[in-house]
């Protein structure tokens, strides 16, 4: 009778397990704008990234993982998301060592030209909610919100409880954890709006200094430091959009530091006609590409990776069939549109 009172027990206890798991799944928080992307990160196939793309979201809605990989045969993932300032994605990075060794990291420089507080709050959940529970993240917390705030946003579990009036059919095909479409994705998301650019954009805020904070200057260093020890390349870019004079006040500084670091440093803004965008088709909104501004950018991306980084082309390769895969469902997106 013991044995079978433990038995039970057990099969209780792994029945409760399971139904806890099953409703995590059902019910976590789920974004295209960087929750979905890091959550993807954890179940590509290990040490098979070779260009790891991290920064805001200029990353995951301008560098084209399908094109890249098409064209050029890169296996790339972009691993952002939306108004990630640099100290956040330093962990970020400092997470994704554990599973993949990059040849080419590629750092946004965006937020760090827009944003100028020592804690973003506007989307911060999207760069907290997908990245795994460690050590990594609770250094990650610490630098990116202050004490008093912490407990809005980790445990995550604790605030599901108000998504039940949100769910949707993705939510339900995440019950078992939907891990083929996450492998599948690689962290790209299309915008498919034309929203005409030709007119610089002139709504941001006014600020007394546009210059960089030593906080990003902290981190960026941070950045170039980890990289260095990893064996990585690292490319600092700004990805096309319409910048003005005061967003180059950060990126000259950038620059600055890029030259000291001897780090490869590029504004692809300023080569918009070289790249072939077109301002009136080519963007998604006032600073984000859209889907056929990701092509040629990313395109003229891919050349500089294969021809002046040395990036392997994987294509044919065993473990590689993820990249076919998303490449493929991009490429059915884009056509449906």
């Amino acid at each position: 009778m013991k044995i079978k009172g433990w038995l039970m027990g057990i099969a209780a206890l792994l029945v409760t397990l399971l139904s806890l798991w099953v409703v995590q799944n059902v019910m976590e928080y789920k974004s295209p704008h960087g929750i979905n992307q890091a959550r993807a990160f954890y179940e590509q196939p290990k040490e098979k990234i070779d260009v790891l793309a991290v920064g805001s979201s200029h990353i995951h809605c301008g560098l084209n993982t399908g094109t890249l990989w098409s064209e050029y045969g890169l296996a790339a993932f972009d691993l952002s998301a939306a108004e990630q300032p640099f100290w956040i994605t330093y962990y970020y990075l400092e997470d994704a060592y554990k599973y993949q060794s990059p040849e080419v990291v590629i750092l946004d420089l965006f937020s760090a030209a827009r944003f100028k507080e020592d804690y973003h709050y506007p989307w911060i959940r999207e760069s907290i909610y997908g990245m795994k529970f460690s050590g990594t993240k609770f250094d990650m917390l610490e630098a990116a919100v202050e004490p008093e705030y912490r407990k809005d946003y980790f445990p995550a579990f604790l605030s599901y409880h108000n998504r039940y009036v949100d769910m949707n059919k993705e939510d339900l095909y995440n019950i078992f954890g939907n891990h083929r479409q996450k492998r599948e994705f690689k962290g790209f998301t299309p915008g498919f709006i034309i929203a005409d650019q030709s007119e610089p954009f002139g709504g941001w805020d006014e600020l007394e200094d546009y210059s960089l904070t030593p906080k990003s200057e902290e981190y960026l260093r941070k950045i170039i430091e980890l990289t260095k020890e990893h064996d990585s390349k690292l490319m600092l870019i700004v990805v096309p959009y319409n910048a003005d004079e005061r967003d180059n006040i950060t990126y000259d500084r950038i620059k600055e530091i890029a030259n000291e670091e001897n780090v490869w440093f590029y504004n692809f803004c300023d080569d918009l006609d070289e790249i072939g965008i077109d301002r009136a088709v080519d963007f998604n909104d006032h600073t984000h590409l859209n889907y056929w501004g990701s092509v040629k950018f990313s395109s003229y991306m891919g050349r500089i990776l294969r021809e002046e980084f040395k990036v392997n082309d994987r294509r044919g390769e065993a473990g590689y069939d993820s990249w076919d895969a998303n490449a493929e469902k991009l490429l059915n997106e884009a056509g449906a549109h």
